[in-house]
Parts: structure tokens; sequence; C-alpha cells
């Protein structure tokens, strides 16, 4: 048994991917879609498994990190490129810590790069 909340935005931000031909291996756009799914077990004292104020003010925040800009800013040093699952991983990590504090026991992320393609990663964030 578990419960969920959830939300999805738009973030458009430019990738590369080394070693590929035409525009993939490009300087090029994605209008990428977020979504982002926190769940607990047990409700806390308001019912709520976190509030969806702060988890749209943490969503907006790391967002605002990308908006309109190279994603190579955010790449690891392990990575090749920035990849959707490179990106959900980052977007993961860079929530969990306000999600933990707001309740949240797992979070999910989902990174579209088109509407029919996704990567995603998702793990407990309990301490």
């Amino acid at each position: 048994m578990t419960h969920e909340v959830g939300l999805s935005r738009q973030v458009r931000a430019f990738h590369v991917m080394p070693g590929m031909d035409g525009p993939e291996g490009e300087l090029h756009d994605h209008d990428y879609r977020i979504d982002v799914v926190v769940e607990r077990e047990w409700l806390d004292e308001r019912a709520m498994v976190c509030d969806l104020d702060v988890l749209e003010a943490a969503l907006a925040d790391v967002l605002g990190r990308v908006e309109g800009k190279d994603l190579e800013v955010i790449r690891p040093d392990d990575a090749e490129a920035v990849t959707v699952e490179v990106f959900a991983r980052w977007v993961h990590e860079t929530l969990t810590e306000p999600i933990r504090a707001a309740g949240g026991e797992t979070l999910a992320v989902r990174v579209w790069e088109s509407p029919v393609a996704f990567g995603g990663y998702r793990a407990s964030i309990s301490l």
C-alpha cells in the first residue's frame, strides 16, 4: 500500500549526443516533459504524502537551473552525454533533500524527450 502525489512540468533545454550523425550529434533542443511522483506508505497528520506547494517550488527551482541552457552544465563525469536517463537522475538527486524534508519516502522522475520516449530514475529517499 502506497500513496502518491505528483506533478508534470515542461522545460526547454539543449544537448548533444557525441559521435552521432545528424541532428542528434549536434547541439539541439528538446521540450522535455518532467514527471515527478512522490510516494509515502502512510499519510502525514494533514492527510498528505507531501505538500504539493513544496513540490511545486522545488521542481520550479530545479528546472529553472536548466531552462534554455545546454545540459552539459549538469553532465556527471561518468557520463558521455546527458541522456534522458542521466537528466532524470540529476532531477531526482537535486529534489531529494527538499522532498525528504516534506515527508516523501520514494521519489520517481521521468524525463520525456518526445511524446513517446522517456527515461526515468526511481529510488527511496527515506533516511
